[in-house]
């Protein structure tokens, strides 16, 4: 998977023919021309490498720089300028630039020294994803994978909600990891040496309801042999997980409503009552207010279980986190078999990073694991993965691309589909200059009308 570039440099005829350059190289590249740009830009962006221009109007090259590593430890920063001095050089180094590049520089001094410092943001990233699986060998399902502007988000209100004793809602598609953030919340609350429990509510049984969820007394009903607890109870002191509470029939929701109002529960068979002490998180793969319009779930429980709210986006809103994730599993997998690690090839992470993923991280995890169980040799390859196989739903057009070409190819024209054939627009979402794009086009042979109005509007940086 080719890296994503980010260059500042204030010099306009420097900084494009370094977008071309790189760009031509199979690189996905953008520009800016100053360093306030840039931080924006890397806010809501992951980059891989930065040519970072040290003499330039505005913020000063050396504080961008400390910013860039403040918001991105992991981020491989190239320094160039026409005063290269050692002095400038040291101080660089000392606040973490990866290397030096002096102007004037030629087009393959320029992608070789990307092509290293792209190869050691991968080595880095391969590296904590061996620690990440190291360190949660024990608790395998309180790691939250990704560093996507998307998942950062996830985790900054994660951390904000976890010490708070705040009812909370998650919601996401199946597999998006609403368990996993549930467990992470419980982990970093007060509460997280007390109980974690979690309910099935697809699996909740009408007539025995109330029993699973506050427990009954011994001979209540035929069967009722001992006193139980329910799961309110268990739970006393930690947090109940509601998963997929949308399951729950519309008559329980009122029963579920009084206990979550009140913290506290009637055993069946006992007419007394009495307090718990339980932080309710639900979760839910529907559209809830799809369900509340359509009589199929309480508008006062909603608002009882959506103090706070979390949504999970899916993988392909997030593909950035697709290499650490499928390096991480690839690892921890492979020390759980007491396996050496493969590598994962590129057609391969070519072929994860524009696949779909309807059954999301899920999915993903099942793929590696797929692939180390068929694969031969140290190299997991795109064939090992049967994706098609897996997934029938996958567009047939995909599942016949079958080298990076393809890939590319494919990508090019769903991304002028979505832009309406609008090529600086296109070129903007695949982070390449509209020149490399319309030579992309030649050499695939794709074919768009442009519409006839705002033809030639230049791409707005973001």
């Amino acid at each position: 998977m080719s890296a994503n570039v980010l260059i500042v440099d204030d010099d306009e005829s420097m900084r494009l023919g370094c977008l071309q350059t790189l760009s031509e190289a199979g690189y996905r590249v953008q520009a800016v021309p100053n360093g306030l740009l840039a931080l924006e830009r890397a806010k809501g962006e992951t980059f891989d490498v930065v040519l970072l221009d040290l003499k330039m109007p505005g913020i000063p090259g050396m504080e961008v720089l400390k910013s860039l590593r403040k918001q991105d430890s992991g981020i491989v920063v190239i320094v160039i300028t026409g005063y290269g001095t050692i002095e400038t050089a040291v101080q660089a180094g000392k606040l973490g630039a990866y290397d030096f590049l002096c102007k004037p520089f030629d087009p393959g001094q320029l992608i070789s020294l990307v092509e290293k410092a792209a190869s050691s943001k991968r080595h880095a990233l391969e590296d904590s994803c061996i620690h990440l699986a190291l360190d949660d060998q024990d608790v395998p399902s309180d790691v939250l994978v990704g560093e996507s502007p998307a998942l950062r988000r996830v985790k900054r209100l994660l951390r904000k909600v976890a010490p708070m004793d705040s009812t909370v809602l998650i919601t996401g598609e199946t597999g998006s990891g609403k368990e996993l953030v549930a467990r992470m919340i419980h982990m970093q609350s007060r509460r997280h040496s007390h109980p974690f429990v979690i309910v099935d509510c697809g699996s909740l049984v009408q007539t025995l309801f109330e029993s699973e969820m506050f427990g009954h007394v011994k001979g209540s009903f035929t069967g009722a042999m001992d006193t139980t607890k329910g799961k309110f109870e268990i739970a006393n002191g930690g947090t109940l997980f509601l998963d997929e509470i949308t399951n729950i029939d519309m008559g329980l929701q009122a029963r579920l409503l009084r206990v979550v109002q009140e913290q506290e529960i009637s055993k069946v068979g006992s007419p007394r009552t009495r307090k718990v002490d339980v932080r309710i998180i639900s979760a839910t793969n529907r559209d809830l207010s799809k369900e509340i319009a359509e009589n199929r779930f309480r508008k006062d429980l909603f608002y009882r279980l959506n103090v706070i709210s979390i949504h999970i986006p899916p993988l392909r809103e997030r593909a950035e986190d697709i290499p650490l994730l499928a390096y991480y599993f690839l690892k921890k997998l492979s020390d759980q078999r007491r396996m050496t690690p493969k590598r994962i090839s590129e057609e391969a992470m070519a072929l994860m990073s524009a696949y779909h993923w309807p059954g999301n991280v899920r999915e993903l995890r099942n793929a590696i694991e797929r692939g180390m169980v068929v694969s031969e040799g140290n190299v997991l390859g795109h064939e090992d993965l049967m994706l098609n196989e897996a997934a029938p739903e996958v567009p047939s057009r995909l599942s016949q691309s079958r080298s990076l070409a393809d890939l590319e190819k494919l990508r090019i024209m769903e991304v002028l589909r979505d832009c309406r054939g609008n090529r600086s627009q296109a070129a903007v979402r695949l982070g390449i200059h509209r020149k490399t794009l319309r030579e992309k086009m030649r050499k695939y042979g794709i074919s768009y009308d442009e519409p006839h109005s705002g033809e030639e509007t230049p791409p707005r940086l973001q």
